[in-house]
Parts: C-alpha cells; sequence; structure tokens
C-alpha cells in the first residue's frame, strides 16, 4: 500500500496449497475485524517450493523457495503483503522486507499419525516413516535408528493420503496445520517439549511486507501478538546465530514466563546424534538469549553437524 488513496483495499499474497490459504484468509478475516471498511484479497500464487515434490527442500534450495514469487510480487505492485508460516520465513529476510505482524502462536508440536501404531517406540523394527524434515529425522533416528526414513512432499492433504494409501506406517507433520484445516482427530500422539523440539517459531504465521510501506505496517499493528514475538525471536535468533537453514537439522522452543523467557536448542547429525542445549533469560532480550543458546551448542561441537 503506497498511499492513503489505496487504504480501501489490500491484497495479499499466498501460496495456493489449502493450509497456506486457510492461514491467508484468517489473517484477512482478522484485518477486517479490526479495520471495518477495508476490502481484503487474496492474490493466489505457486511457489517453486510447491511445484518441485520429487526432492527434498534442503536439495532445491530451501524452504525460501515457498517465498520467492510472493516478494516479487510485492516488489512488482501485484501485492501490498505476504502471508506465511513464520517456520517457512528465513532468518534472514533478503531485500526490502519486514514482518509487521506475528500472530499469536498455534500449537507448535509435532503429531505422530499412525493407522496402527500408538506412538514411535510401539512401531516394529525397519518401520517406515515419513518425513522430509532433517530436524524430524535426526529426533526420529536418535529415539529408533532401525526405523526406515522416507521422504515425504505435498501439501497436508496428499501426505495424509500417501499414508492412507499404505506408502507408510507412520508419518510426522505439525500439529498447527492438521488443527487449522480440521484434521485434528489424525493425530495419535503430540510431540513435544521437552523431549521433542519443533522447528524454530512453529505455528505461529507471519505477515510480511515491504519494509518502506509504513501504511501497510500500520494496519497490521492491531494484529501483532507480543508474547509470540518474544519466543520467536528468541528461537530465530538462535537459528541464525547457528546459521541454520534446513539443510541442517536445528530445533529450538521458547516459553514466556512472567518477565523472564526459556529457550531449549537442538541441533542434531544425519545419524541421529542429538545435542541439546537450554538458558533463560529477560523476556526484554530475546536476541541474547538465542546467541547464548546457539553458544552453548557450539561449545558441546554443534559445529560439526553444521558444517
Amino acid at each position: 500500500m503506497r498511499d492513503n488513496a489505496r487504504m480501501t483495499l489490500l491484497r495479499i499474497a499466498t501460496r495456493k496449497s489449502p493450509l497456506a490459504l486457510w492461514q491467508s484468509e484468517h489473517v484477512a478475516d482478522r484485518l477486517r475485524a479490526a479495520h471495518p471498511g477495508l476490502a481484503v484479497e487474496l492474490v493466489p500464487m505457486s511457489t517453486r517450493g510447491d511445484e518441485v515434490l520429487d526432492r527434498s527442500l534442503a536439495a532445491i534450495g530451501g524452504k525460501g523457495l515457498f517465498l520467492k514469487e510472493l516478494e516479487l510480487a510485492m516488489l512488482r505492485g501485484e501485492a501490498d503483503c505476504a502471508v506465511h508460516s513464520l517456520k517457512d520465513v528465513p532468518m534472514e529476510l533478503e531485500g526490502p522486507f519486514a514482518l509487521p505482524a506475528i500472530l499469536p502462536r498455534a500449537d507448535p508440536a509435532d503429531a505422530f499419525i499412525s493407522h496402527h501404531y500408538d506412538g514411535i517406540a510401539a512401531l516394529p523394527h525397519g518401520a517406515r516413516v515419513g518425513t522430509s524434515s532433517l530436524r524430524r529425522q535426526a529426533q526420529l533416528r536418535a529415539l529408533r535408528p532401525d526405523l526406515q526414513l522416507l521422504d515425504l512432499r505435498g501439501n497436508v492433504n496428499t501426505r495424509l493420503a500417501k499414508l492412507d494409501a499404505g506408502d507408510y506406517d507412520a508419518i510426522v507433520l505439525a500439529c498447527a496445520g492438521l488443527q487449522r484445516l480440521g484434521f485434528a482427530s489424525r493425530i495419535r500422539v503430540r510431540l513435544d517439549a521437552p523431549d521433542w523440539l519443533p522447528a524454530p517459531a512453529q505455528g505461529a504465521i507471519a505477515v510480511e511486507c515491504r519494509a518502506e510501506d509504513p501504511a501497510t505496517h500500520a494496519l497490521f499493528a492491531a494484529l501483532d501478538d507480543a508474547a509470540t514475538r518474544v519466543c520467536v525471536e528468541a528461537e530465530r535468533a538462535m537459528n541464525r546465530a547457528l546459521h541454520g537453514s534446513c539443510h541442517v537439522p536445528v530445533a529450538a522452543f521458547a516459553q514466556r514466563m512472567d518477565d523472564a523467557l526459556s529457550l531449549s536448542g537442538l541441533v542434531g547429525s544425519a545419524e541421529g546424534q542429538v545435542i541439546r542445549a537450554e538458558d533463560t533469560g529477560p523476556a526484554g532480550d530475546p536476541e541474547a538469549l538465542g546467541q547464548r543458546v546457539a553458544a552453548q551448542l557450539l561449545a558441546q561441537g554443534a559445529g560439526a553437524f553444521l558444517a
């Protein structure tokens, strides 16, 4: 939104997957409630991350592939903002972009989904588990090195359909996506902290827009959740200090307790080794807390996994 004449309409660039559309419509509904009279429309787009499904994200360039086309649409003036799962947003935004709003976080846990087994421990020897996340693979290997870990790409509906077709004995997805799309009943077990750590910022929805766009920033001020922002900033600061990406198994989870913030972090290896660290600090300085936990992980040898 470049000037006051366009304040009556906001265009949200979004991926076309059912979850992305749900998240964008959720943001649109929140905007309409906060600003009566504002028209909000979605601009659905396809991204390379959605189109290339026969290789892992790490192999084709990382989660940033979900953002690039949406960012170009903003630069071309075809959209005013974009809505993302914050866990897909790179630790350093490229170009003239900012995150004016992070919405209240949904369930940050992962979900174990299976028709026949009640959890990871109940899987038979050599069971086939679907996930393309290196973070999930590392934690699975640490618990059950005997499992067959198979790639699983596609949107939530596609992944569930592959499980239903018998391609896997179990799959691991994010609870938040399942709950948002009405599939909460498919969750067999929640995999959550402290034993199992999510991706940094998992469960949080973020709005991205051009940094030099004060009108759009002002519209989103009402949607920003300070409690969520401070937690995900600590998690993302840890990942940034580790130079983490989807090429490396990195997990983080922060919780706010009054004026304090706790952060647990994990770095894994492809062989199933995991290094953990945790610390607490003032909620007013999530960046420093993230850097301290990253330093503790590196001090324990995480650099060898990250190299």
